[in-house]
């Protein structure tokens, strides 16, 4: 449905275009050699357990970490399948490599984004009266039901589409956000991971460098969880004179082998106690 889709297209647009200057910078930084040489060091694997993983000889991993070898578009698959890479970084390493994505069936591909995109509507749309919403693995908003828009107005989020930004920097969110120290620690190494999936992101690396820039993450960094840790991360907002406290489930795409549906991830907000939860139905009726 139109009011699921918060954001959608322009973000998409942006999102795409990021990716593609994120893989040409790749590509002039380190060529296909070193982007294979610096994914296998990250993995900790020598060139003969690669070999045994991606089914390809060990002199030719090292033909094609020296740039004697060429690789063709199915070792480059097999390789990127054996180092457990994110679609977004085996497809960098493929432009690395000067290789063209096969052409695919356009009308099957678009009945499948349909069916996709159908299937995040009725799971957004059935969360309501508590907050659904998709994003990407920057956590861009795509889409966001009824619920969720209202409760973003009402923890003062207005036009920032960034969550990590809405969250953790400087601002109205953060404001009601009573505990903000530990839900900027644990975000923020959760983002870290994620970073550390996609080296070559510009995107993701330069997000991550602006949110470590913030003094106040900066400090929460060094500082120690106090009191016993929750075993459910909870985020607990100020509104209407009483603490909303919700707590998240995520959901991805299963088996994608597009990029732009790996990164995609579906967000519901349920509430962590009754009064949350008798707020959130008041505000479906």
């Amino acid at each position: 449905s139109h009011s699921a889709r918060a954001i959608t297209n322009e973000v998409m647009k942006t999102r795409d275009a990021a990716q593609g200057e994120q893989m040409l910078a790749g590509q002039r930084d380190s060529g296909f050699s070193g982007f294979l040489r610096a994914w296998r060091r990250r993995r900790r694997m020598s060139q003969l357990e690669l070999a045994l993983a991606a089914n390809i000889s060990q002199r030719h991993i090292s033909f094609l970490e020296n740039g004697r070898s060429s690789p063709t578009h199915s070792s480059v698959i097999a390789l990127s399948q054996a180092l457990h890479m994110p679609v977004a970084e085996r497809d960098a390493m493929l432009l690395a490599a000067g290789i063209k994505q096969p052409l695919s069936d356009q009308r099957l591909e678009q009945a499948a984004r349909d069916a996709i995109d159908a299937s995040m509507d009725y799971v957004l749309q059935s969360h309501n009266p508590y907050p659904a919403m998709t994003v990407d693995a920057l956590w861009n908003l795509q889409q966001a039901n009824e619920a969720a828009q209202a409760f973003f107005c009402a923890v003062g989020s207005i036009g920032e589409s960034n969550l990590l930004r809405a969250l953790l920097l400087p601002g109205p969110v953060k404001d009601n956000l009573n505990n903000w120290d530990s839900v900027a620690r644990g975000m923020l190494r959760l983002f870290e991971l994620e970073a550390l999936r996609r080296p070559n992101d510009v995107a993701a690396q330069s997000l991550l460098s602006a949110l470590r820039s913030d003094p106040d993450v900066a400090a929460v960094l060094t500082q120690p969880e106090e009191g016993a840790v929750a075993p459910v991360m909870t985020l607990a907002f100020a509104v209407d004179g009483i603490e909303l406290r919700v707590f998240t489930l995520i959901a991805t795409i299963g088996m994608s082998t597009e990029a732009r549906l790996d990164d995609i991830r579906l967000e519901t907000l349920l509430p962590a106690d009754a009064a949350s939860r008798a707020w959130f139905e008041r505000q479906g009726k």
